[in-house]
């Protein structure tokens, strides 16, 4: 009885202190408020780190916040950001694309993790040393370099498998576009079909993402955001990432386009362990490999299968996410952080537009997950209270 009082207590202190504590559910409840968002990001825009953005907070379950800030790009005749906005996310094609198209493969039988890459790129059949697993982790030990023009594939694994092992595989982190370019051609040999189409297929058709797409189409560059080259060029609804447009847009590194909307839906899915509404795209077995801790040095780097979980990318996790949290970040200005632990998961689009300052931007990543965890910390120890209650009855 003692037990259930305090209960009783501390539960109504909580109704006290947070907001839409009592308009339903316990796993409900989330009233989130944006004004620091709000701030978070505007000043953002005022410092000219970004021309604009969309901000968006989920669950498993569904979204919590959406909102769009800015304009389209830094032009006089660019819109005004909209949470439909399209956005290259670069890097995070790594983790969207690439990454689940490999557990898939892995997860049908048709190749494993452990596999050496010479078994599907003969040009490595020298290197017995280098399997699947060590692209995925960025522990190759190879490092990025110029493709031909010519032929950008040819040279791209033609100069992987040339270049001289850089220590033991598998013994350090380094981070290199090369290895998902290598992926991407392995999803292409394996499976019969290039990446777009089998990421396509498997995952955005049945996911309902029906923005997320490589070299978008003339309708869909309309609602683009837009980049910066090197050269300060403005492009808009291609690539970014120059190896990308060398390899035709679609490419296991970069080259992804999409929405803050369909990317909710896709980090849904990894938080209900591969499922979505009913539709299983991956095993649940695949989404804790993914995200596993599969390289650890120290306390300093700590990744999954294409996922970041502790690196010096790991701006996105702030403080306030658990240590089991995990994401990516992509050089456009994209990012996504997931906590299953704390059922939460944070996803910024951004027209970045200041390259010079990167900190800048990994501060404004940092402070958004920061603030997130801050303000659902107590409203989920409130659902946790009252399922306590609930079950004690």
């Amino acid at each position: 009885m003692k037990k259930y009082l305090t209960h009783i207590c501390c539960l109504v202190l909580l109704i006290l202190l947070v907001p839409g504590a009592c308009s339903g559910n316990a796993l409900d409840i989330q009233a989130f408020r944006s004004e620091q968002v709000d701030r978070l990001v505007e000043e953002g825009i005022s410092k000219g780190l970004i021309a604009g953005g969309v901000v968006l907070v989920g669950t498993r379950r569904g979204v919590l916040f959406e909102k769009a800030y800015g304009r389209l790009s830094t032009e006089q005749s660019a819109g005004p950001m909209a949470v439909e906005s399209l956005f290259d996310i670069a890097s995070l094609t790594k983790v969207v694309a690439t990454t689940p198209s490999i557990l898939k493969l892995a997860e049908e039988g048709r190749l494993s993790l452990v596999d050496q890459v010479g078994k599907w790129l003969p040009e490595f059949s020298g290197r017995k040393d280098l399997l699947i697993w060590n692209l995925l982790t960025h522990t190759s030990g190879l490092d990025d370099f110029s493709l031909s023009s010519a032929a950008p594939m040819q040279s791209a694994i033609a100069g992987a498998a040339g270049q001289k092992p850089k220590g033991v595989v598998g013994s350090r982190f380094r981070y290199a576009d090369i290895n998902f370019i290598l992926l991407g051609e392995i999803v292409r040999r394996v499976s019969g079909i290039p990446l777009d189409q089998y990421a396509a297929q498997h995952f955005y058709a049945p996911l309902g993402m029906r923005d997320t797409l490589f070299n978008p189409d003339q309708e869909r560059v309309l609602r683009c955001s837009s980049t910066l080259t090197g050269e300060r060029t403005m492009m808009t609804g291609q690539v970014q990432d120059y190896l990308s447009r060398q390899l035709g847009g679609v490419a296991g590194h970069a080259g992804l386009f999409s929405s803050a909307g369909d990317l909710a839906r896709f980090c849904m899915m990894i938080l209900n362990q591969g499922d979505l509404e009913g539709k299983q795209v991956l095993s649940p077995r695949a989404v804790e490999q993914m995200t596993a801790p599969y390289f650890a040095r120290g306390g300093d780097v700590v990744r999954g299968l294409g996922w970041d979980i502790a690196s010096p990318y790991s701006a996105p996790r702030g403080t306030g996410f658990s240590e089991t949290s995990f994401g990516h970040t992509g050089y456009s200005g994209s990012s996504l952080w997931l906590d299953p632990n704390a059922d939460v998961f944070v996803v910024l689009l951004t027209a970045r537009i200041d390259y010079r300052h990167p900190r800048e931007l990994s501060r404004l990543r940092s402070d958004l997950s920061t603030i997130v965890a801050a303000q659902l910390a107590p409203q989920r120890a409130l659902a946790e209270l009252l399922q306590s209650v609930t079950a004690g009855r």
